[in-house]
């Protein structure tokens, strides 16, 4: 496999990759002197590889100094298409296989001003299922979900999360100390599987998409249902490793594969 990654190298395009990710540390700016000097690289690489990006418009000269700086083009460029939204654009295919797979339904969920919403949901491909709608709110404290989303932020965080969530339909007044010491538990997990505390005969099976500070922005979720007719599907471990590595996918996808944290 590194035999073939380094086949595949782009020498020109990693040491323009490599003058961004420099100067994205260093508001100030820098000289040409001192990029060639941090990257390790001659002066007459690091020379046509700026006067590229200052071409481009990614890398700003300013006269004072003759330093250079990163311009706001590469913000802009990454805001045409926000990064929640690109996440769910890719999970919605891979749910769709991914359903047809374990024969359970999915969904994902998010924060949004303490209420936990479904934005993404697709049922079992089976006559039988639980498929959650998309928009609804759902609790914190009896969900999965909930539990995950709060497991994945600071202690400070989950107080707060607390002081601004609202009851969804049927769930009961949280306990906190009750609540933080089932966060606790599923910080230290990774994930949470939990009999429903809202239907009989469910299991939950949360699990975290990450960003690169190891906060949950969405948690992928399965209500699990167990078949008990002729019909061969997988059991409930299987379905545990297909969902977990699904949110490893859309954690790798988010972070850019950037994530170095644990993850369950």
């Amino acid at each position: 496999m590194a035999g073939k990654e380094e086949k595949y190298r782009a020498p020109a395009l990693e040491k323009g990759l490599d003058i961004v990710e420099l100067l994205s540390l260093n508001m100030d700016g820098m000289t040409q002197v001192e990029i060639a000097k941090a990257l390790e690289r001659s002066q007459g690489e690091i020379y046509r590889m700026l006067s590229t990006l200052v071409r481009r418009g990614y890398v700003v000269r300013r006269s004072e100094g003759d330093l250079y700086s990163l311009s706001l083009k590469m913000f802009a460029v990454s805001q045409r298409q926000p990064p929640i939204q690109r996440l769910l654009e890719v999970a919605a295919p891979k749910m769709r296989a991914l359903t047809r797979v374990a024969w359970q339904a999915c969904h994902i969920a998010m924060e949004s001003d303490g209420d936990i919403v479904v934005v993404a949901s697709v049922g079992s491909p089976g006559n039988w299922g639980l498929a959650l709608r998309t928009g609804i709110s759902i609790g914190l404290g009896n969900t999965g979900t909930g539990r995950v989303l709060a497991a994945f932020r600071t202690d400070a965080e989950v107080e707060e999360l607390l002081d601004r969530h609202r009851l969804a339909e049927g769930e009961p007044p949280i306990d906190r100390t009750a609540f933080m010491e089932h966060v606790a538990r599923v910080r230290e997990r990774g994930f949470e599987r939990m009999p429903s505390a809202t239907l009989m005969g469910i299991t939950n099976l949360a699990y975290p998409v990450l960003d690169q500070e190891n906060r949950a922005v969405a948690v992928v979720n399965c209500p699990f249902l167990t078949r008990i007719d002729e019909v061969e599907v997988p059991d409930i471990d299987e379905v545990h490793e297909l969902y977990q590595q699904f949110a490893r996918e859309l954690t790798d996808f988010y972070t850019g594969g950037q994530y170095a944290g644990p993850h369950g």
